[in-house]
């Protein structure tokens, strides 16, 4: 699994471990090996262009997802084919924001995003209340069984 962490913001962060995030997260969902992920951290003020641009809401967002070839999560021994899983877009100064009100770490918040745009990129939604319940719930294990195994 390729994946590629750009970090565009100007806040460090460790780029090896979004890199591993993805590729934990992948592997779990049963995602073909030649699949590839683009990872890319923003500031303000381009989360905000893009925002308006591809969801025509103003402001700056956490996280946006943008599927390139449509995969889908595999089951165990029958990976989704391969191809392009696409790109998640991350606003650190956003996150750090969020992770005060939530009383975690802004590297917690991140991770978290990443996840949950990951998981977008796989056909997950919230829009429905089930849906919402499934993917958040998904969402926490595969993070506490990445952060636990760091």
């Amino acid at each position: 699994m390729s994946v590629e962490v750009s970090n565009e913001s100007g806040v460090e962060v460790d780029e090896a471990e979004f890199a591993a995030l993805g590729r934990y997260v992948m592997d779990a969902m049963h995602v073909h090996p030649q699949a590839d992920l683009f990872v890319r951290l923003v500031d303000t003020a381009t989360m905000t262009d893009l925002h308006v641009r591809w969801m025509d809401e103003p402001g700056p967002t956490d996280v946006l997802s943008f599927p390139m070839d449509e995969l889908r999560p595999g089951r165990e021994g029958e990976p989704a084919g391969p191809g392009v899983l696409g790109d998640v877009v991350l606003c650190p100064e956003v996150a750090a924001t969020q992770a005060r009100t939530a009383g975690h770490s802004t590297a917690e918040e991140m991770l978290l995003l990443t996840t949950h745009g990951i998981l977008h990129l796989l056909g997950y939604d919230h829009v429905e209340p089930d849906e919402e319940k499934e993917m958040f719930a998904l969402q926490r294990q595969l993070l506490l069984t990445f952060l636990a195994g760091r």
